[in-house]
């Protein structure tokens, strides 16, 4: 596994990511069959540390967590908890509901664009064009999913929606969190 380990300014002394190198490893071994590298930032807000950690799997799963402490070991030991949790609720429910995968999960480009809002002082005035602003223009991935392995990343990765194809007939979907709590599932129909 690869590991990232940075501080926004910030020094990282080697003893800690050596630490923080053995209990991601030991985490991922534990509960990932194929991590594919890790992600790790520290900072300082005030008197606290932040540390926020993002693990991508071979799978396609991405799981992310981020924890506050008064030192920055135990910024790390809180997050990696809570990394720890979503890997082993990723786990049981691929043994418990899904069927194993043996094969990484298919993954379509696709562009993603930032647009920028309108800071007009009157929203009541009409636009000069209908044409938005575009800020910034990335390339994203889109996996290959079935219904219930799309509920779950999106779950684990603590976003409120996820685009993605679905496995039975590549047509491209999304599935939402609802404002009163439950997920919400778009499936466009062709004509």
């Amino acid at each position: 596994m690869r590991y990232q380990i940075s501080g926004k300014q910030i020094e990282i002394g080697q003893a800690l990511q050596t630490h923080v190198q053995d209990n991601l490893g030991a985490i991922a071994q534990k509960y990932a069959e194929r991590p594919t590298d890790a992600n790790v930032i520290f900072s300082k807000s005030g008197p606290e540390f932040a540390c926020e950690t993002t693990v991508h799997l071979s799978t396609g799963l991405t799981a992310s967590a981020k924890a506050h402490a008064h030192e920055i070991y135990a910024a790390f030991e809180a997050t990696a908890d809570k990394l720890e949790k979503q890997l082993r609720r990723y786990k049981r429910r691929l043994k418990d509901h899904h069927k194993d995968r043996t094969t990484p999960i298919d993954v379509f480009g696709g562009a993603s664009y930032i647009l920028a809002s309108s800071d007009d002082a009157s929203e009541d005035a009409e636009p000069d064009t209908l044409q938005p602003i575009i800020v910034a223009e990335m390339e994203t991935s889109i996996p290959s999913l079935s219904v219930g392995e799309a509920v779950m990343q999106m779950e684990i990765a603590g976003a409120p929606l996820l685009v993605f194809r679905e496995q039975g007939n590549d047509r491209v979907n999304v599935v939402y969190r609802r404002d009163d709590g439950n997920v919400g599932w778009i499936d466009p129909k062709t004509s």
